[in-house]
């Protein structure tokens, strides 16, 4: 059988497609829709940072303009999705949660090997209160236990005893977020907040590994066994090598070289049942990405796949002493063309610099579609109007 051969031009426009970055951005964003868009994706990162607007309604907004700020708390208030761990806090669909058993435990084997010497002394010592107040008192945030303990710093690497406490709860499955107030995370009992129907259910750990390879295969569209462990991050690049030998075996997948931009060939899987329809034609309007977009998380990947260079940190100096993400990825088509320094401020949205990548000229016609976008986006995050700096375009890097 002739081995199969994925063109840069239709690599590109399959991974753009699946991650639902190709066509259209119709749709209201909010109930079905909403589901809808986070089933196909899988997972949605949640991340704090808000130069601009936060990573999950970013990539939200990304994928549907009607998409606003309070429907994804109504959707998980809905139970339409939970959040725990992938490769990062994220909001996973709901019908999945009976997959994350099985991390639950590793997490738990993880946490009771390592989190005794990385974590304060005391936090095993307050799990069984931890969970006396909650299944008593009902939810909580970090707040509200551990009073007389000592705050540390407030990084995560200082937390307190009952915070550490939480965070092992909830990692280890007892515990759930049933919702956030502000961006800090509320507590409760995990028989309280799954509903019966995904709490109850319980699968193998070999349907486990079948399902999380096969899943990330068909939303990569293409992949690696390296490429589809790190997908959910729930099994080892082992497991998932394991996988791909018996897939091929069976015929569910079949091999294929994928084309980078510069020609090279990279060995990859697909589905066998993956449709031969050809992707639709790109959207050419301008779309500015999260720096967390699930399309750009493996950076190396977006490199081959779209000669595309990206650093998102950019260190703020004392005494604020954080990160901050002011640089976000631009694509147009099935391109990524540039990235833009945009942050909000006050009552403006305000642009610093826009840096196209390399061979990509900035016409007339490409600058007025980029000004739309970030007026759009603008509008998205509540600004008033869009603050243009003086030499904000750049030449190519």
């Amino acid at each position: 059988m002739t081995r199969l051969i994925i063109d840069n031009k239709t690599a590109r426009a399959v991974f753009l497609d699946q991650h639902l970055l190709l066509g259209s951005r119709s749709g209201s964003g909010t109930g079905g829709d909403l589901q809808g868009v986070i089933d196909h994706l899988g997972f949605v990162q949640v991340d704090s940072v808000n130069t601009l607007a936060r990573a999950h309604d970013l990539i939200l907004w990304s994928r549907r303009q009607q998409y606003r700020t309070p429907n994804l708390p109504k959707l998980m208030k809905t139970r339409g999705a939970f959040e725990h761990w992938t490769h990062d806090a994220s909001c996973i669909s709901m019908q999945h949660f009976p997959m994350w058993r099985h991390k639950f435990a590793k997490d738990k084997a993880h946490m009771d090997a390592k989190w005794p010497a990385w974590r304060r002394d005391g936090f095993r010592e307050q799990i069984d209160e931890v969970l006396r107040q909650i299944t008593h008192e009902g939810r909580c945030t970090s707040m509200d236990v551990g009073a007389h303990e000592e705050r540390g710093s407030g990084g995560w690497w200082d937390w307190h005893p009952s915070k550490t406490a939480l965070e092992y709860l909830w990692r280890s499955g007892d515990l759930s977020v049933c919702h956030r107030k502000g961006f800090r995370k509320v507590y409760d009992l995990t028989e309280r907040i799954i509903p019966a129907e995904q709490l109850n259910a319980r699968v193998s750990e070999d349907d486990m590994i079948d399902w999380a390879c096969t899943s990330a295969l068909d939303r990569l569209g293409f992949a690696t066994s390296g490429e589809i462990a790190a997908f959910y991050a729930i099994i080892t690049p082992a497991q998932a090598k394991t996988w791909c030998v018996g897939a091929i075996k069976d015929h569910s997948i079949l091999e294929a070289d994928v084309q980078s931009h510069d020609g090279s060939l990279r060995a990859s899987f697909i589905l066998a049942n993956t449709t031969q329809r050809p992707p639709p034609d790109p959207n050419a309007r301008v779309r500015l990405l999260s720096p967390f977009d699930p399309a750009l998380r493996d950076r190396k990947r977006a490199e081959r796949l779209f000669n595309f260079h990206y650093r998102i940190e950019i260190f703020v100096p004392a005494p604020k002493r954080q990160y901050g993400y002011y640089v976000f990825p631009v694509m147009q088509g099935d391109r990524l063309i540039g990235r833009i320094d945009a942050k909000r401020d006050g009552p403006s949205t305000h642009v610093s610099a826009f840096w196209p990548e390399q061979g990509v000229r900035m016409g007339k016609a490409r600058v007025r579609a980029l000004e739309a976008e970030i007026d759009r986006v603008a509008t998205f995050v509540g600004s008033t109007d869009v603050v243009w700096g003086k030499g904000w375009l750049k030449e190519n890097v």
